[in-house]
């Protein structure tokens, strides 16, 4: 399998707390690789790892071929990462962040102005491209920031509820450019709180409390727990842990 993301036993503790327990998973190119969890679960942990901003306390992880513990720069330079809450710079115009985001991925000026000039046909706002960006509509930046986190050509992007805030119009648009990037090979880890938007992921793990206690597509999960959507597998997996507790 052409494995782009590999973790065995990978774990993140803060003191006597540990976020992230002996997590072991395999993401192959290409896939929509879902990466659910409730608030404190240990998604966020796990993904600061994987995106090289934190250091693992123990297990190993590679991400494009690349040691996370021991090449987390090497790692930065061949990912892309969209989060809601901070992905573009909206006191700067849409053509400010591309050529800034593209200088920050080490794209040289003359690739920069090729890429702009196709970015800017490709989303059809070459008529805003001189506006601020916080005077776009939401959508429109969702749209920008998932396709300047592609500038680089990445083999892999990660997609922090990237859609939280917009309208389910917008949201199925958005997928539309995921499925796009993954046909072209791009591997691409979300996480999202839309429960429906698990149903459109090749694969999804659910963390809970720190651990990785389901992973599989979303009709085997609904099948294992005769769950009619992954809202009831969610819940389900939920009210499991913590009746064991």
């Amino acid at each position: 399998m052409d494995y782009v993301i590999q973790t065995e036993q990978l774990t993140k503790r803060f003191g006597t707390f540990t976020a992230v327990n002996a997590i072991s998973f395999a993401v192959t190119r290409g896939e929509v690789f879902g990466f659910l969890g409730a608030n404190g679960a240990g998604k966020t942990t796990a993904l600061k790892m994987l995106t090289g901003l934190l250091t693992p306390s123990s297990g190993r992880a590679t991400v494009a071929g690349f040691d996370v513990w021991r090449q987390p720069e090497a790692v930065k330079r061949r990912i892309g990462y969209m989060s809601q809450r901070f992905s573009l710079y909206e006191d700067l115009t849409v053509r400010e962040n591309i050529r800034l985001y593209g200088g920050i991925y080490g794209l040289k000026r003359a690739a920069i102005r090729v890429k702009t000039a196709d970015l800017l046909e490709r989303l059809d706002i070459g008529a805003y491209a001189d506006q601020l960006v916080a005077g776009l509509p939401l959508g429109w930046r969702q749209k920008l920031a998932f396709s300047v986190a592609l500038l680089h050509e990445p083999r892999i992007v990660f997609l922090d509820e990237p859609t939280s805030g917009v309208d389910p119009l917008t949201r199925r648009q958005f997928w539309d450019l995921i499925y796009e990037a993954a046909h072209a090979g791009v591997t691409l880890m979300i996480t999202t709180h839309y429960m429906d938007e698990a149903e459109y992921c090749d694969r999804v793990s659910i963390m809970v409390d720190g651990k990785i206690e389901a992973l599989d597509t979303p009709r085997n999960m609904k099948a294992a727990f005769g769950a009619e959507d992954m809202d009831e597998v969610f819940r389900l997996l939920a009210r499991a842990t913590a009746t064991n507790d």
